[in-house]
């Protein structure tokens, strides 16, 4: 069944201690980061969602307790001249993870089907066809060993627009409004039109969505970070290394070194 975002508007505030659940979370995706170096792995995470629906606060929290060295974050804007004269997707391919890498996108190749459909930044043949170019792109990354997890952020008109007025309320907080917020805003009816159609053709059985209701926060990070958790853990080995002979012998020789049980 096609994924109905009406479902995904309940705002519902988190149960519990959320610093605590927070804590927690940010503990447990740093053992998933290290068992993810550890066995060489590469994952993707894709954040998709409305302006203001706190993709970049949760990657924010997600990432808290990673080591930097082995994550990138990028965030997604429009592309250069040079990615322009080349296919949509080889701008993402310069991105992709290596070994021991996790990459995170902050928006992705779906602005081919949702913001250059609804601002006619392309043809109508080009998202169409975008539809079957990025099953097969992520087809080709999870055959070669990459994981990936999707996430789409959902909010209400009414909640959006009270986080763009708290913004512009806030000093520190203001660099975030753009005038291009407010295009968007007024084309709600078409983006809507462009994520169905989007859910329709690329909630596929191997790289599937997963929508966050992110009318609370609070709520909205930790169903995220756990989903990415929940995924990650699934698809990673579970043995754990034992110690490298040569490391255990070199400590042997600089201070005594003896294993502990």
């Amino acid at each position: 069944m096609t994924i109905d975002l009406s479902d995904y508007e309940s705002g519902d505030k988190y149960d519990g201690d959320y610093d605590e659940a927070l804590k927690a979370l940010q503990d447990r995706l740093a053992h998933v980061h290290f068992k993810h170096i550890i066995h060489g792995s590469r994952s993707i995470l894709v954040f998709e969602g409305w302006d203001a629906a706190g993709k970049g606060g949760a990657i924010r929290r997600m990432t808290g307790e990673w080591d930097p060295r082995y994550f990138d974050v990028w965030p997604i804007g429009a592309p250069t001249r040079e990615e322009k004269d080349r296919h949509f997707l080889w701008r993402f391919w310069q991105k992709l993870p290596g070994s021991r890498e996790i990459g995170v996108f902050d928006r992705s190749w779906y602005g081919r089907v949702l913001v250059e459909r609804v601002e006619n930044f392309c043809t109508k043949a080009d998202w169409k066809r975008g539809y079957d170019e990025i099953n097969e792109f992520e087809a080709q990354q999870i055959d070669g060993g990459t994981n990936l997890v999707k996430l789409f952020f959902h909010t209400t008109q009414e909640e959006q627009d009270e986080r763009l007025a708290k913004r512009l309320d806030t000093p520190h907080k203001r660099w975030k409004i753009t005038a291009e917020d407010f295009r968007n805003r007024e084309k709600r009816d078409e983006y809507l039109e462009a994520i169905h159609d989007m859910f329709e053709n690329t909630d596929t059985r191997w790289a599937p969505w997963k929508v966050i209701d992110g009318n609370d926060k609070k709520s909205a990070r930790i169903a995220a970070m756990t989903h990415v958790a929940e995924t990650l853990e699934a698809a990673l080995p579970d043995d754990l290394p034992e110690a490298d002979p040569e490391m255990v012998k070199l400590a042997e020789d600089a201070f005594g070194y003896e294993a502990r049980d």
